[in-house]
């Protein structure tokens, strides 16, 4: 059964590769598997159909053969796990160890580095209008360079956090593209670089140039 995946029709970001169904894309493509996209809009995420797939009423969600997913970690973890299952390693090590380091970081992407760089978002948009944002913000920044700097010293001279590249490569590079218009990625150059060689894969870019179509297509009339 064919895999389909749901993904904004129109993303915030105009198909920057920002929006989460990208993390999906790129693992499907780096396991070079085929894949559907059911387009929904604001409203319709709010509606039944789709809150019966996402409770939460957001994207992206994963439907394979009965199985329905969400939350990206879940999703990328499920399709790393089945190209094990294949006899493939191409998200997941095969060795038990390894794939439990990959898994780890997997986790710490969303769980340790993800949560201040949304804070950051939060800061901008949602409370840049209010009179204490500007004392915030500077709290906010100094948070994340606190996730920042130990990655950083962790990562080194190395190209991927663990060995080869892996799930947790992908859900950390997703995380940190986030801080490439703040300037924080910048000051760290080490993770500048892991960022850039994560687009650099074929597979990443695969999934940025899907997204973006879709998005530079003209919206539909009426």
């Amino acid at each position: 059964m064919t895999i389909t995946i749901t993904a904004f029709e129109r993303s915030p970001d105009g198909g920057q590769g920002l929006a989460r169904d990208t993390r999906v894309r790129w693992a499907l493509e780096e396991a070079g598997q085929s894949y559907a996209v059911r387009l929904v809009s604001f409203a319709a995420m709010k509606e039944p159909p789709h809150l019966a797939r996402h409770p939460f009423g957001q994207i992206p969600t994963y439907e394979e053969d009965g199985l329905v997913l969400f939350e990206t970690g879940a999703i990328v973890f499920h399709i790393a796990q089945r190209q094990i299952d294949q006899g493939h390693a191409d998200l997941l090590p095969e060795h038990s160890d390894g794939r439990a380091r990959a898994i780890t970081w997997m986790f710490a992407a969303v769980n340790t580095v993800e949560p201040p760089i949304l804070d950051l978002a939060n800061a901008r948009f949602a409370e840049g209008d209010k009179p204490w944002s500007a004392e915030r913000l500077p709290l906010v920044k100094d948070r994340i360079r606190g996730r920042l700097k130990p990655l950083s010293a962790y990562l080194g001279k190395s190209e991927w956090l663990d060995g080869a590249f892996s799930a947790g490569d992908l859900m950390m590079v997703s995380v940190l593209l986030r801080l490439r218009a703040s300037g924080l990625l910048d000051e760290f150059a080490n993770l500048a670089a892991y960022v850039a060689r994560g687009e650099a894969r074929p597979a990443y870019k695969r999934a940025f140039a899907a997204q973006l179509a879709i998005n530079a297509a003209p919206q539909p009339k009426g």
